[in-house]
């Protein structure tokens, strides 16, 4: 199992302290660090930075959300990076939900997400292959676009770059089984929000067709400590602003998928507390059973024997939140 660095969204800690992290990380010989974007700071940008400084760690976006830019436009931006790092960009994309993609991004969410993600990531891959112009008859990323306001005049188009590689790795972030099975056939990995490695039967059926060298990439966040109570608050935390607030009370996809990890009743009680500005009692009434099975809190005994139960599943690399030089350090011990 491979180590990635986690880093989240950009400007949760000083740009320099993120750049020492990274560095660490790449010392330490860890595999891949990852940014992401949501409605602030953009994923490539401090990639771009990290990758300026380090020499040898790969560069992931988890996630670039698919709305923010038309598939064209992530293409151009992860073949410039790749180009610029020596060919060390995975590119991970994300599809969002209605209140991001509708109240940020000003765009309607798909109503069919699967045949939305799923062209965007042909033309991704058209861009990046470039063998011919790309042309795709798309419901949601027609192109050339014919749709209303079109002056007839777009053509298809190649890169006038050439891609440093063509099978630049793609990776999405999925939720709903149906999205993961789609992502096993479509993707070159998958991101998983939430990992219990006591629940891996729940992708079974949708992890089956992936094929040999398939990337599963959870991120789970780590506290080296001596409470465990204590070290599981930032991981409640956490689940209780995307379980209840990244999300409408009627359509929330980080809910649904607690709930169907088995904490349901649970989900909709953080989703109430936090909506209705409670959002101490909802840190409080995300169980610590759920928290801690997703996460990788206590002293380094209980750690590394946890870890284990991580290593022996489908996951092929762990992208680790932490906070400090040391509980980095920690996890590429245990994982030597």
């Amino acid at each position: 199992m491979r180590l990635g660095l986690a880093l989240g969204y950009w400007g949760r800690r000083p740009a320099s302290r993120q750049l020492e992290l990274a560095l660490h990380a790449e010392r330490l010989g860890y595999h891949s660090v990852w940014t992401a974007e949501s409605w602030g700071s953009d994923a490539f940008t401090p990639l771009t930075w990290i990758a300026a400084h380090t020499r040898r760690i790969r560069l992931g976006t988890a996630v670039a959300q698919m709305a923010a830019r038309s598939p064209a436009a992530t293409a151009m931006h992860a073949l410039t990076l790749d180009h610029l790092s020596g060919g060390r960009v995975l590119l991970g994309l994300g599809l969002s939900g209605p209140q991001v993609v509708e109240g940020w991004y000003g765009r309607p969410f798909p109503d069919s997400p699967l045949t939305a993600t799923r062209e965007y990531v042909d033309v991704v891959r058209q861009v990046l292959r470039r063998e011919a112009p790309v042309a795709l008859d798309g419901r949601y990323h027609p192109l050339p676009y014919r749709g209303p306001g079109a002056t007839g005049l777009g053509r298809s188009l190649k890169s006038m770059t050439h891609p440093l590689r063509t099978g630049l790795p793609v990776l999405l972030g999925a939720e709903g089984p149906r999205n993961v099975a789609q992502t096993a056939r479509i993707a070159d990995g998958w991101l998983p929000l939430y990992w219990s490695p006591a629940r891996t039967g729940l992708y079974a059926e949708a992890l089956a067709s992936r094929p040999e060298g398939f990337v599963v990439a959870p991120m789970a966040q780590v506290h080296l400590c001596a409470d465990v109570a204590e070290g599981l608050r930032p991981v409640k935390r956490m689940l209780a602003l995307y379980v209840g607030g990244m999300g409408h009370a009627a359509r929330n996809f980080h809910a649904d998928l607690m709930g169907r990890m088995g904490y349901e009743e649970e989900a909709r009680r953080v989703q109430q507390l936090f909506l209705s500005g409670r959002r101490e009692e909802a840190t409080e009434a995300v169980p610590d059973a759920f928290a801690d099975e997703i996460s990788l809190v206590g002293p380094r005994e209980r750690i590394a024997e946890r870890l284990q139960t991580w290593r022996a599943g489908p996951v092929t690399d762990l992208l680790v939140t932490a906070r400090d030089e040391e509980t980095l350090t920690l996890l590429a011990e245990l994982n030597d």
